[in-house]
């Protein structure tokens, strides 16, 4: 901790790499924890999560009294995880089932060169010690990792065809309607409410003054002007939801 704080007071590199030095069996836990969750090599692992602990070094404040070792996993697991979805394919295998894969191609192309023709599922799976199932569900996941085009084509009618990205929603499309709805919902309450509570409510939430401002602008108290907003806000809420519940499947 006291050579933290020197870090924090005056950051140099050989007061950082002594730092590491004396956290790196935090990393090396770290990595053989990750390791046994994927197909990546634990020394790669391992000098990623060295980048996280740097990372951890150089942003830990010893005034917050928070224990280095808590504040540093985070950064360090992150790190890790980071360069596994860079790494790693949209779908994920059991770790042995990947390796029932590569121990399947080989099995079949040695039956190939034995028999003269291509093996079956069953004779793969004998080979293998597994069942003809397991066998093929090994398969379909490996074929089902790879990534699909947006290109590809869904259908095709008369005069054109139309692709898997046109049939994708428009995620930011929806949001803006979505919004657009509640802004709706929300000024039709808000025209329903008495003269003064409505403007209380629009003239803190929406142009953003104090309730002292706001009782001087409609000539009430500030104690006055809390009860109104509070009151409005619960005739807004009775106000919207039989609305929601009308519209909702």
């Amino acid at each position: 901790m006291e050579l933290l704080v020197s870090y924090h007071q005056n950051p140099s590199i050989e007061a950082r790499n002594r730092l590491v030095r004396l956290n790196a069996g935090l990393v090396r836990k770290i990595a053989h924890r990750v390791s046994y969750q994927c197909a990546e090599p634990y020394e790669d692992l391992e000098q990623i999560g060295y980048l996280g602990l740097i990372r951890a070094i150089e942003r830990f404040d010893p005034c917050q009294g928070c224990a280095f070792s808590s504040f540093a996993v985070p950064y360090i697991r992150g790190e890790m995880l980071h360069f596994l979805r860079d790494r790693g394919s949209t779908v994920k295998i059991p770790r042995r089932w990947q390796d029932l894969q590569k121990e399947g191609q080989r099995v079949r192309e040695e039956l190939m060169k034995t028999l003269g023709y291509q093996p079956s599922d069953t004779e793969v799976a004998t080979e293998l010690g597994i069942s003809t199932q397991e066998w093929r569900e090994v398969k379909l996941a490996t074929k089902n990792r790879s990534l699909l085009s947006l290109d590809a084509t869904v259908s095709q009618q008369a005069d054109s065809s139309v692709t898997l990205v046109d049939m994708l929603p428009d995620v930011r499309y929806q949001a803006l309607q979505n919004l657009e709805e509640d802004q709706q919902q929300i000024q039709k309450a808000l025209s329903q409410l008495e003269d003064k509570t409505r403007a209380a409510i629009e003239f803190v939430f929406f142009s953003d003054l104090s309730r002292k401002e706001v009782a001087e602008r409609i000539g009430v108290s500030p104690m006055t002007v809390t009860r109104r907003i509070q009151r409005g806000i619960q005739q807004m809420i009775g106000l919207i939801q039989p609305q929601v519940l009308q519209t909702e499947p």
